[in-house]
């Protein structure tokens, strides 16, 4: 099938995305908003599109246990989840990443109950960063379609061998229609090889998997994070050559917008990346020197691109669709970490949003680069905001 233009939601992208990857075994249990993937996946093997092993299952534990077991004995896998759902799942991450099986998942980023919810904030997703899967966040259908295809190369690469995550925010990505382009079957087979690996199970080569261990326990996980090290090389270098072949790319760990000459920068995570693009460019018209630092991946943690637009500037938000509760934003604690290393690390805040799918406006976006402008001339600030409580317009 040669490449086309289609309009579609954020869901059949990543669905079609699957198809052109050509996984084998797809494991499968629908959960709002992440139903439509495996909806659509499921009409791609019935129609014969897609020649997979389809398994419907009786729970997201089970999606996963299934996916695990497929890994095992060789087979490209794919399933997909939401909330509560990767909350089920959670017991069999750490078996997938530990046992280094490169499974590829969707996640569609929903809020965590109580109180239940149906809309998007990332608290699901960044509860499992410490499972050792490799997780990307997605800003709109193209690079949700374009990251799957991605996903599966890094995955597979044997410096890596470690499971992803593709996130998407729900319903704001997920339900939202837009074009995008779709490349040709032959163009993705060239891109993305058929999985070829001799971490599996066979009886001619006999070994364990999901194996147990005593005083080598360290051993292993050591290796695992010396491997993930290596992850953001390889991420690098998948999205250069997938821009070479395809004419889009993403920068790598982190797509920087206006950084240059930037006094102030806030960097985001998912869909609302937007929303501060746009603003970006509309402060910029004004003659404020503002700047937008689009963060892909929270795991592997792309430190060293932190520290490098850190360096530059006068001031630093975080944009946190989540909170630790009891402290602050988890992706503020992971770029607070790597800030603090340099000599003289620029004032930094916190604005946590979008809880439970809580709207953040450009006009929200427009008075956090305010407060950031301030702070830079040196205003003192609080360190931890929230915005758009009670739906007031702080900013």
């Amino acid at each position: 099938m040669p490449g086309c233009r289609i309009f579609v939601s954020g869901d059949e992208a990543v669905a079609e995305a699957v198809r052109l990857a050509r996984p084998h075994v797809i494991s499968a249990y629908p959960i709002t908003p992440q139903t439509v993937v495996v909806e659509r996946i499921s009409d791609f093997v019935e129609d014969g599109s897609l020649k997979s092993e389809y398994l419907h299952v009786e729970s997201e534990h089970s999606a996963m246990s299934a996916a695990l077991g497929a890994a095992a004995v060789g087979a490209r896998t794919f399933t997909a989840t939401s909330s509560q759902g990767l909350l089920y799942m959670a017991e069999l991450l750490p078996y997938v990443s530990g046992a280094r099986f490169p499974i590829v998942m969707m996640n569609a980023n929903r809020t965590l109950a109580t109180p239940w919810a149906l809309l998007s904030d990332h608290r699901d997703s960044l509860s499992q960063i410490d499972s050792g899967w490799i997780q990307v966040y997605c800003e709109d259908a193209q690079e949700a379609l374009d990251m799957i295809i991605q996903a599966y190369r890094i995955a597979e690469d044997p410096r890596v061998m470690a499971p992803i995550m593709v996130n998407l925010d729900g319903f704001l990505l997920t339900h939202t229609y837009e074009m995008v382009e779709l490349p040709g079957q032959e163009e993705v087979d060239a891109f993305l090889p058929p999985y070829r690996t001799g971490n599996k199970m066979d009886l001619d080569d006999p070994k364990t998997v999901c194996y147990a261990a005593m005083d080598e326990y360290m051993e292993f996980h050591m290796k695992q994070e010396l491997d993930m090290r290596k992850a953001p090389a390889v991420i690098a270098e998948v999205d250069r050559a997938f821009g070479d072949r395809f004419g889009r790319s993403y920068g790598g760990m982190v797509e920087p917008y206006r950084c240059e000459d930037a006094e102030v920068v806030l960097l985001t995570l998912g869909t609302v990346t937007g929303t501060a693009r746009v603003v970006v460019d509309a402060m910029r018209e004004e003659g404020h020197r503002v700047g937008l630092a689009k963060l892909r991946f929270m795991r592997p943690f792309p430190r060293q691109e932190i520290l490098e637009i850190a360096g530059r500037v006068k001031a630093m938000g975080v944009i946190d669709k989540d909170i630790s509760v009891g402290y602050e934003g988890i992706v503020f604690t992971n770029v607070n970490s790597s800030v603090c290393d340099l000599a003289s690390p620029p004032p930094r805040i916190n604005f946590i949003g979008g809880l439970g799918g809580r709207n953040i406006s450009k006009g929200h976006v427009r008075g956090m680069f305010g407060q950031l402008l301030k702070l830079a001339g040196g205003e003192g600030m609080e360190r931890i905001q929230f915005i758009n409580v009670g739906c007031e317009h702080n900013g």
